[in-house]
């Protein structure tokens, strides 16, 4: 099954001690992610994600690159009662609109780019409290936004992926997702 969307913003972790992202016109990757990117590296060290494994295990690095949707990041936005939520809050490298439910796509699918760069999707990017702690610190007079954070945000979180084949990714490139299998179940905006 196909389906496309838009890179509407191409942002890079690169400040040293965090993974808040800035945006830039382009990027090139390689193998191994983003160049200078905080989650670049063909492995990384396992961590509360992987109890499978003692905690700095080297293992394979399937997040390389990190993707939101426009349409999820609005409804956490609404969800949590922000005007706004940027992907750079999230540790973000690509932003897309059109794929409303880029969370729910499978693992396996394929991202396609224009100059012949492709993703491999590795699931769901499970929300942690970081992010929250992020937001907190920017609507101080809300509540408890780390931990409604980590609730809103499942299934809304967006995707990993990692690099299959490297090139460009820019603002305004097509993606094209191929995938075994699309069933969209939709998450109501008020759950």
């Amino acid at each position: 099954m196909k389906v496309s969307a838009t890179v509407e913003s191409v942002l890079l972790a690169d400040i040293p001690g965090t993974f808040v992202t800035r945006r830039v016109d382009r990027v090139h990757l390689d193998m191994a992610g983003i160049p200078g990117d905080c989650h670049y590296g063909l492995t990384r060290r396992a961590g509360g994600r992987e109890p499978m494994y003692p905690r700095g295990t080297e293992i394979r690095n399937r997040r390389q690159i990190s993707i939101v949707s426009v349409e999820e990041c609005d409804q956490i936005a609404q969800l949590l009662g922000l005007d706004m939520l940027l992907p750079e809050w999230l540790g973000a490298n690509l932003l897309v609109s059109g794929l409303p439910h880029l969370t729910q796509l499978p693992a396996g699918s394929r991202l396609l780019l224009p100059d012949g760069t492709g993703l491999v999707c590795e699931g769901e990017n499970a929300p942690c409290r970081h992010p929250g702690d992020v937001i907190q610190t920017l609507y101080p007079d809300l509540p408890r936004l780390s931990q409604r954070f980590v609730s809103v945000a499942k299934k809304r979180r967006g995707i990993v992926c990692s690099v299959e084949r490297p090139g460009p990714i820019m603002t305004g490139d097509d993606v094209r997702i191929l995938a075994e299998r699309l069933e969209w179940s939709v998450v109501a905006v008020g759950t």
